[in-house]
């Protein structure tokens, strides 16, 4: 029987204490299946339980790190099929105690954006672009980001991303704390595995508990399971409806009768 955890399109491998979750749908821009979701939802669970397991460092083939979710998966469900699988993945990388590192070479989407959020240390590319454009097709932010991105950058330009779809660059984000370090696209995925290197070799005791001081967790799971529940409502919207069947058919929606 196919393990339902494993996919070719999510690259998992395990060295000096790091694990690598790679996206690896780059003629997709990186869209993340449900599939993908269930595998490196799988992989952070592992890597919880397995002390060998430090570190875990997020990265992508190809010139994007994910355009979000696949709207297909998306569209399915608004018309009562399978449920996403992002939810899932969101509460695995919220509460996943160990360090994660993020490498950004390009295009970050939606979740490829908020889950940044929930990374200790975040490498991306001077040209990257991070949009988070939920409202575009009739949903709310996810993964606590309307709490997270407020806190980061400041209300305005954080409802500009999610009402209007605006967008930073990878030099912007580091500006405004999105991110560590703006780089070179051939030195991001270098400088994050050099960073996750360094941080496998410190005390993790340590580096957990700093962490954990860090983030309140509760309040931060409590808000992205309240974003869940709207988005869900969203996703069997009139409106939603709207968005995908638009999407579909290559053209602009139409939300003034609705």
């Amino acid at each position: 029987m196919t393990d339902p955890t494993t996919t070719d399109l999510v690259k998992i491998s395990e060295a000096n204490g790091v694990m690598e979750i790679v996206w690896n749908r780059p003629d997709k821009k990186n869209a993340l299946s449900n599939a993908m979701y269930r595998a490196a939802t799988a992989a952070l669970a592992r890597a919880v339980e397995d002390k060998s397991i430090r570190v875990v460092l997020l990265a992508s083939e190809g010139d994007s790190f994910t355009s979000g979710n696949d709207l297909a998966d998306f569209a399915a469900a608004s018309m009562g099929g399978e449920a996403p699988a992002a939810h899932g993945f969101i509460e695995a990388i919220i509460q996943f105690p160990k360090p994660i590192v993020a490498a950004v070479p390009g295009l970050a989407v939606g979740v490829g954006t908020t889950m940044l959020l929930h990374c200790d240390l975040v490498f991306v590319a001077n040209d990257a672009k991070l949009t988070t454009p939920f409202v575009n097709l009739a949903l709310v932010p996810e993964a606590a980001s309307s709490m997270l991105m407020p806190a980061r950058i400041g209300h305005a330009r954080s409802f500009a991303m999610f009402a209007l779809g605006d967008g930073f660059t990878g030099e912007q984000a580091a500006q405004l704390g999105l991110a560590n370090a703006a780089l070179p696209k051939e030195q991001v995925i270098p400088a994050a595995r050099e960073a996750a290197k360094k941080l496998a070799l410190r005390p993790m005791g340590a580096v957990m508990a700093a962490k954990k001081l860090m983030r309140d967790g509760e309040k931060i799971l409590a808000q992205s399971r309240t974003e869940s529940a709207i988005f869900g409502e969203r996703l069997r919207s009139a409106e939603a409806m709207e968005a995908f069947t638009a999407f579909r058919e290559k053209r602009a929606p139409d939300f003034s009768k609705l």
